[in-house]
């Protein structure tokens, strides 16, 4: 018998393809007794192996290949397993663990030191790593006293503990070190152990594994200088294959199942562990914990009831509410968790770090209210401390906590001072190979084109929050089969691997490699408090270059070891309110005092901004399909937002006609069963709340919430067993209600039915006020609202343009363009209508550099005219007075460009051309002054070059379409015009319909505008162009295919003017409309397709009409079909005669000969001949 103590798993990142429940399936279906895990340098997997290899009745022991630092600096290190025996190894080895990883990472390896080792070997049994450990380089070099010594200092280290470690897996170095180590064994009495060094799973696994060690490292498959580490035999080979390997060694084989024995590790799964939480005086937790939370019931019944006797009514329901969850709580053995997380938040709340209002079912505990954890009274708005901890089912609470996003790692601080640094830490995330990414990594290990990949890979479909797997499909499907299954819902792909050697070839490669970790990340908001040394539960983890550990468990790892995880995310609105608050307080007298949580809750202008559908930017209400639906559903309680934020998302999203229609008297509003009338009246007779199916469980079939949960829970597995033991106890229930069993199986299905896609109300009620907060705020605090926003999504260019325009058009803002000399980092409101732009929001500025000119304004700048206050005086003055350090030549020239010297300067040309000028000007001025005016004394003549400021380059301003397209660099956009401005007018006479009046219709439409983010992809059928139409009043997605862009190469790109007919698409992903492009014309084909005819008032001269035609003759285009098109103008000509004291009209129309080709150039020349007369295309009226 044999057991394996080498195995890298797919865990170990760089190598190992090894998956979890594959090798312990492996060790069990061959007999061996135990199998070890140590993966290199790591404990990612142990939990998961620990439970997976104790299913399948193998014993679990976990270890680590560990790497050791050289004895001497400048050699090697070296790798050597350790294995743990029992808690003590446990610890001792996510110890050193955590040191190597936080101490002494070289070159992305985490080492031990010796003296760590010594430290830290207690309970840990060691094997000397074969070749590449500490014995085995000196064995391999041929140094016999080294190994010697080397093995006696292990052997010290680890007192009978210390295995000398051979191999055969098939290198050409095996079978020297094998005798050497053997040999050595015997002269110091020590015991060998045989080991195989498994990479992967079975013979044929070994080319997805050097695929895999390719993709780790960059390298390509067929590269013949590659440096090959492993071989065809890592495989997990049976315990008879190993004792034929070491059949002259039959001790090394009897000491794999010696140490197997010697070590016994049991872990306590599923116990929640908790930091203790210090209280007043010592009082027990407990008493401390119901005091606290009637005492917080208290003060928000205060708040909630300012006159006593409306009080002293409502305290008895809220008391035994409270006093149901209090004890609750306290048979679950969960005070301290609630304490824990009140504290923090209440410390956020004090120290200027906003916290939402909740998040998740947490809302719907009344403690959680009263401790100030969540900010809605879940009284009020019926929703169930059940959904967030059930009595029935023992499990640990979870509250997701928003934070100001800027403020949160303070919070996260706290903690740490609270608790202690080596107790808190963030939790690791394992990020895995995708379908679509293990296609274009196999491809490029494989040497193939990246379009031939990408092509393959864009076949396997995209859905937004679905997965999708490219293992071949079971056929027939098992029952409870979710997988989406690549190759069956694309058929395309199907029979390319069917007919395609090279795509079979991919697909199968990338079929082994799928779903394996890939990286290692750090979970968004999970952040873990220990009561103790986190390292007395889990190792921890630290990304080379980051200053942040995480533990080397995932979420659900440290759960089941005992931790408890509290999740600190960060929010952007939570800060965008934040920001708005201090606008609010700085500009508006009384309102010193002001916050969110006052605001009324039944404001009718907040209402109304929703019925509008005017919420840009409003949260969790911003997308174009919301508008829509808001609009129509005209929301006038709080309530209505709630539950149009439940229903708008896939599968409820049908149900919103009906609630729309009955809300609004439209249609008659029916309810399952007169009892649930109560549940249901508030979302009109219909089920969207998962809360709202257990409160129809509990009425009418006799549940209590406990046990409605559970039954949702049921529900949303779809079990049909369980599901059929639930249908009893519902009928049974119902039965006692005198409910027939076919209204009760009725309603089940029903339930059943809505549980699927019922949403959380806890979560959509906190979000809802969220969302209502932000409303408010859009409406009545206008200009703080966008510069809060504007301020928060300054590196979104995309973002920032939706939002100039929103506050412009639909809002009457305006904007005082960007301005040295009054700016401020931020958007700053000047008045309830004018928002000044900020500074940071011109690209390749940042922080630094805007508060070193805001410095240079104050008098705080640098340089000999320090102390200088107020405006800038011109580009010369403001390089000597701000601090140079900070502030860069491209920096300066995104400021001009972006019109923020205008206010000295309008010629932004001279300005960016006198850009290297000002800037020497600015080092003689700081050199003059360093040497104490040396060149004043030598009089004006031999400094005044270098003391006075110079003149500007001179160049010719730029033009408008310069002056707009350099902006558009600097600022993302058009902020002082826009290109469109310029053709506007006559672009409207045959193109009448805005982008922004736009709606869905299968007919082709004819749009106009200017082109920006143009981009060419490789798409299923040709190149893709993409891109972006502006006509000022909206923008829309366009895309056009190989044949369109071919034709129309010289006018498809960034800040070019275009008409074009498409046909319009509903988009999927954002809700609005997009174009597909079936012919483009520049303005003069345009005119040519559209007009009718030039209109020639002639004035005093007539034009040479055979000239103009022969300069700019019209473009003859021949079909497919042989057929020739001509594309120009005709001519008209209206001629004035005087006759007496009058005055006749007369039009002549010229014919066929007259047609012309109506460029910009050919317009002007017929203007020029028209002499005091006029020239206008005419179009079609409209």
């Amino acid at each position: 018998m044999f057991v394996h103590l080498r195995l890298h798993t797919e865990f170990s990142v760089v190598d190992g393809t090894n998956r979890i429940d594959e090798v312990a399936k492996a060790a069990a279906k061959d007999g061996q007794p135990a199998l070890a895990i140590t993966d290199l340098g790591n404990l990612f997997g142990a939990i998961k192996f620990y439970k997976e290899a104790r299913g399948k009745g193998v014993k679990p022991v976990l270890g680590a290949e560990v790497f050791v630092e050289p004895e001497e600096p400048g050699n090697p290190p070296s790798r050597m397993i350790l294995l743990v025996q029992g808690k003590q190894g446990y610890l001792n080895l996510s110890e050193l663990l955590a040191r190597a990883w936080t101490r002494n990472v070289v070159k992305n390896q985490p080492l031990c030191t010796w003296a760590w080792l010594e430290e830290l070997g207690e309970g840990l049994i060691a094997l000397a790593g074969a070749q590449a450990g500490p014995v085995g380089q000196a064995i391999v070099k041929g140094d016999d006293a080294g190994a010697a010594r080397l093995a006696l200092r292990l052997a010290g280290l680890f007192p009978h503990r210390f295995y000398l470690e051979i191999q055969r897996a098939g290198r050409p170095d095996d079978e020297a070190h094998v005798v050497s180590a053997v040999q050595l064994a015997a002269r110091l009495n020590l015991p060998v152990v045989a080991t195989h060094p498994v990479q992967f799973a079975t013979a044929d696994d070994y080319e997805a594994h050097e695929a895999r060690v390719c993709i780790s490292e960059g390298e390509i498959l067929g590269n013949q200088r590659r440096v090959r580490k492993f071989t065809r035999e890592q495989y997990f080979k049976s315990s008879a294959q190993m004792e034929a390997l070491f059949a002259d060694v039959p001790s090394a084989i009897a000491n794999t199942l010696e140490i197997a024995k010697r070590c016994n590790l049991t872990l306590v799964l599923g116990k929640p562990q908790l930091p203790d939480f210090p209280t007043p005086g010592g009082m027990p937790i407990d008493e401390y914990f119901r005091v606290a939370s009637l005492e917080g019931l208290e003060e928000r019944l205060a708040h909630l009831y300012p006159k006593e006797a409306e009080r002293d009514q409502e305290r008895p329901r809220y008391l035994e509410r409270l006093e149901f969850e209090i004890n609750t709580i306290l048979k679950m053995g969960f005070p301290g968790y609630f304490l824990i997380v009140g504290d923090f938040i209440q410390w956020a709340k004090n120290n200027g770090c906003p916290v939402g209002p909740g998040r998740g079912s947490g809302a719907g505990s009344l403690v959680a209210y009263a401790l100030k954890i969540t900010d809605l009274d879940p009284l009020q708005y019926n929703l169930l401390f059940e959904r967030f901890l059930n009595p029935e089912r023992v499990s640990m609470p979870d509250f997701d906590i928003d934070f100001c996003q800027s403020n949160r790692d303070r919070v996260i601080d706290y903690v740490k001072d609270k608790y202690g640094k080596d107790a808190v830490s963030q939790i690791a995330t394992f990020g895995t190979m995708a379908a679509k990414a293990a296609i274009r990594d196999v491809g490029r290990v494989m040497d193939m084109s990246y379009t031939f990949c990408d092509g393959i890979s864009k076949l396997v479909p995209g859905k937004p929050g679905m997965s999708y797997t490219l293992q071949y499909p079971p056929n027939p499907k098992k029952e409870g089969d979710k997988n989406n299954y690549a190759l069956e819902l694309e058929p395309l792909l199907a029979e390319r691997v069917q007919k395609e050697e090279d795509v079979k070839t991919i697909i199968e490669m990338a079929q082994k490699l799928e779903g394996m970790t890939r990286n290692i990340g750090m979970h968004a908001g999970g952040v873990l408090i220990a009561p103790g040394k986190l390292t007395d539960f889990c190792p921890l983890y630290q990304q080379p270059g980051s200053d942040s550990a995480v533990s080397q468990y995932d979420k659900d790892d440290v759960e089941a070891i005992g931790l408890v995880k509290f999740d600190f995310l960060g929010l952007a609105t939570l800060t965008i309110l934040e920001i708005a608050k201090e606008f609010i307080v700085e500009r508006h007298k009384g309102q010193e005092n002001f916050t969110f949580e006052n605001i009324p809750l039944d404001d009718a202008r907040t209402y109304q901004l929703f019925s509008d559908g005017k919420t840009e930017a409003v949260f969790q209400f911003e997308s174009r399909g919301m508008q829509g639906m808001l609009k129509e559903a005209r929301p006038s309680r709080l309530e209505d937002l709630i539950a149009l934020n439940a229903l708008y998302r896939p599968g409820p999203m049908d149900l919103i006609p009906s609630f729309v229609n009955r809300k609004h008297g439209k249609e008659v509003v029916e309810y399952p069963h007169p009892l649930v009338e109560k549940v249901l009246s508030e979302t009109y007779g219909i089920m969207v709340y998962q809360e709202q199916v257990m409160q129809t469980a509990q009425v009418l079939g006799g549940y209590s919430l406990g046990g409605a949960d559970m039954l949702r829970r049921a529900m949303g597995k779809k079990k049909a067993e369980e599901m059929a033991e639930h249908r009893e106890i519902f009928r049974a229930g119902a039965a006692k209600q005198n409910i027939s069993q076919e209204k009760a199986d009725e309603v089940f299905d029903l339930m059943e039915k809505f549980a699927g896609y019922g949403f959380n109300k806890s979560h959509a009620a906190a979000y809802s006020l969220l969302a209502y907060q932000t409303g408010w705020l859009k409406v009545h605090y206008t200009a703080e609202f966008f510069c809060a926003n504007m301020t928060v999504e300054m590196d979104d260019t995309d973002k920032l343009k939706v939002l100039f325009e929103d506050a412009m058009k639909k809002f009457g803002l305006t904007f005082e363009p960007p301005d040295v000399n009054r700016g401020m980092y931020r958007f700053e409101p000047v008045t309830d209508k004018v928002i000044r732009y900020g500074l940071g929001a011109i690209k390749g500025t940042g922080q630094q550099a805007i508060e070193a000119i805001i410095a240079a304004r104050d008098g705080r700048g640098a340089g000999p005219r320090s102390d200088t206050k107020g405006p800038f005086t011109s580009l010369f003055d403001f390089c000597v007075r701000v601090d140079r350090t900070r502030l860069n030549k491209r920096t300066l020239e995104a400021l001009i460009k972006a019109g923020a010297f205008d206010a000295m300067n309008m010629n932004r040309a001279s300005l960016v051309a006198s850009i290297d000028r000002a800037f020497d000007f600015a080092n003689a001025t700081l050199a003059n002054a360093n040497q104490g005016g040396l060149f004043d004394m030598m009089g004006e003549d031999a400094h005044g070059s270098s003391t006075q400021e110079p003149e500007l380059v001179e160049m010719v301003p730029w033009g408008v379409k310069e002056r707009l397209t350099q902006e558009k660099t600097a600022v993302g956009f058009y902020l002082s015009g826009h290109l469109f401005d310029e053709v506007a007018s006559e672009v409207r006479c045959f193109v009448r319909t805005q982008i922004e009046e736009l709606l869905d219709s299968r007919e082709p439409q004819i749009l106009a505008g200017i082109i920006s983010d143009f981009r060419v992809i490789n798409g299923q059928r040709g190149r893709l162009a993409l891109f972006k139409l502006d006509d000022k009043s909206a923008t829309i997605e366009a895309s056009a295919d190989e044949n369109v862009v071919n034709a129309h190469r010289d006018m498809l790109k960034d800040d070019e003017f275009v008409v074009m007919s498409g046909r319009l698409q509903l988009d999927h992903f954002s809700g609005g409309l997009r174009v597909k492009v079936q012919q483009v014309w520049d303005l003069a084909a345009a005119r040519a397709k559209f007009g009718r005819y030039l209109q020639v008032a002639i004035g005093d001269t007539a034009p040479d009409v055979q000239r103009l035609v022969r300069e700019f003759p019209p473009r003859r285009q021949e079909t497919e079909q042989g057929e020739v098109l001509v594309h120009g103008l005709r001519v008209r000509m209206g001629i004035r005669c005087k006759a007496g004291q009058g005055q006749a009209v007369a039009e002549l129309q010229l014919g066929e000969g007259s047609r012309f080709f109506p460029s910009d150039a050919a317009l002007a020349a017929w203007s020029a001949q028209a002499g005091t007369g006029s020239v206008n295309v005419v179009y079609d009226a409209g």
